[in-house]
Formats: C-alpha cells, sequence, structure tokens
C-alpha cells in the first residue's frame, strides 16, 4: 500500500506534468467505486476547463487544487498509481479517471479499486483534507502528544498503534517496521510500557524516516521518475524485510516475521527484545 512517502512522489509526477494547463476532457469509468464519494459527472462538470494551480500530499492523500476554487482529491488505497502520459492516450482496463490537458493526460489507475476520488468546490479546504492528523515533521507531533498517546492505546501492540493514522499520518506497514528497527524496539511490545528513553527514540526514529524516505523516495525540487525503491539503500531494513532468508543490515542475524496487530511484520531479534509488560 503506498505510504507517505510513494504519495509525495505520484503527487509531484501529476503536478509537474500539468501545473499551468486547463483542463480539455475528463474521461471516468463512473459506475465504479473509485467514485463513491464523488461523482464522476461532478467532477467532469466542476475541472473542465480550470488549471491546475496547486497540489499537496498529506499521509496517505493529495489535493490538487484548480484555479476555478475546485479541489480534486485522490487516496490511492492498496493498488492506486497516478502516472502523466501522452496526448491521444487510451485508457486501458484499470484507469478509472482520466484527465486530458494539451500537452499530457493524467491517469488514475487502481486495480482493485481501494482508492477513490473526491471533489469540493469552494476556497475553503475540505472537511475531508482539514481533518488529516497533524504532520509528523511539524512542529504539533511532539513527544508530549506522541506519549498521551501511547497511554491511550496502553494494551495494543506498537506496531498496530503505528498504523493508526489519526496519530500518525502516512506510515504504513513496511515505514512502522523501519521505524522499530531502528529505534530497537519490539513491535509486539505494548505501546503503554514503552521506556523514557524508548518513547524519545521512537519520536526521534519516526521523524527520521518520514524525512529520509521522502527525500530519498519522493526527492527534492524538480520531479525525475524512477523506480520508487531505487533511492532505498541496503543499510536500511527495507531492502531486506522480504527476503529469504533475509539477514538484519546492522548485526547479521536472520530476520523474523510474524502477524503483529493484523499485519504482517519483519524485525531483528538481535535487535528488538521483547520486554515484561512492565512500565
Amino acid at each position: 500500500m503506498p505510504e507517505l512517502a510513494e504519495v509525495e512522489y505520484y503527487r509531484k509526477r501529476w503536478h509537474q506534468a500539468a501545473a499551468g494547463q486547463p483542463v480539455e476532457r475528463v474521461r471516468a469509468h463512473a459506475a465504479k467505486k473509485t467514485f463513491r464519494e464523488a461523482s464522476a459527472a461532478r467532477i467532469r462538470h466542476g475541472i473542465t476547463g480550470a488549471q491546475l494551480v496547486e497540489s499537496e500530499a498529506a499521509a496517505k492523500q493529495m489535493a490538487f487544487r484548480f484555479d476555478n476554487g475546485a479541489w480534486l482529491g485522490v487516496h490511492l488505497g492498496m493498488t492506486g498509481e497516478l502516472s502523466a502520459q501522452p496526448t491521444g492516450y487510451r485508457p486501458q482496463k484499470h484507469d478509472h479517471l482520466v484527465i486530458e490537458f494539451p500537452k499530457i493526460s493524467l491517469v488514475f489507475t487502481d486495480p482493485r479499486m481501494f482508492g477513490g476520488v473526491r471533489f469540493h468546490a469552494g476556497p475553503e479546504a475540505p472537511d475531508w483534507w482539514t481533518r488529516i492528523a497533524p504532520d509528523l515533521l511539524s512542529n504539533a507531533f511532539s513527544q508530549k502528544a506522541l506519549d498521551d498517546f501511547l497511554q491511550r492505546r496502553a494494551k495494543a501492540p506498537i506496531k498496530a498503534v503505528l498504523l493508526m493514522q489519526e496519530r500518525f499520518p502516512g506510515i504504513g506497514n513496511w515505514m512502522a517496521d523501519e521505524i522499530l528497527w531502528r529505534a530497537e524496539i519490539h513491535p509486539a511490545q505494548p505501546a503503554g510500557t514503552l521506556l523514557v528513553n524508548e518513547s524519545k527514540r521512537l519520536r526521534r526514529e519516526i521523524r527520521a524516516v518520514c524525512r529520509n524516505a521522502l527525500n530519498r523516495i519522493a526527492g527534492e525540487g524538480d520531479f525525475i521518475p524512477h523506480d520508487l525503491n531505487v533511492g532505498i539503500p541496503n543499510t536500511w531494513l527495507f531492502n531486506h524485510r522480504w527476503q529469504d532468508g533475509g539477514t538484519c543490515p546492522r548485526s547479521g542475524v536472520p530476520l523474523e516475521r510474524a502477524d503483529i496487530g493484523g499485519r504482517t511484520t519483519c524485525w531483528s531479534p538481535a535487535r528488538q527484545v521483547l520486554r515484561p509488560n512492565r512500565p
């Protein structure tokens, strides 16, 4: 499932391909689940003729804003992907939304249709955008905010807690594993039992992984298309977590995997030891 950095990567792909151009035509599979929160007809009417002027990514969502006040929201779900195609592009089976500009066509592809699009007209931000939790790299994500949330979810395994979007927007499965591996915290450790130094390490590594993932996957400055995984170095857990016989890149000890908090989880037993449930 696309996470924070992958979402930013796709946002850049669309924005830099079409910013400043007017929408000439909108093609959509109107009856598909992709449009369960906003009708294809409303989107077509709302953005045709308008210029794409701004865009932003937050958590696992994107917002594209047009010069007539229209907002187009995109949630990639599990299998969604955004691409920029040449003019005259012929939509394929799983292309549910195609926005045609004079020089490019923007395409939303989603084979399993867990993602979707949203629409809003007006200068004020829609509630589906404003209700997203504060950015993990912002000052709002303080140590106190983290500690308070961990105590409210005290009995839940920390891996499951990190996937809760109301506090950790954009964090998904691979980022949660990476964060816990770096912080040396076992994914099954109950959130309320983290020691003070562990909680501090957790916050530090949440911010570091978010920042590094954005830089390496989404890049800085102008968008340069590449394989999403190309920027991840072998010193990260990421490149070893699903390898048969994969080993910890720091200790060399074989990695372990199990279902924790409803998600397949990978960790290093040499670095991440499950402690007794004492505060």
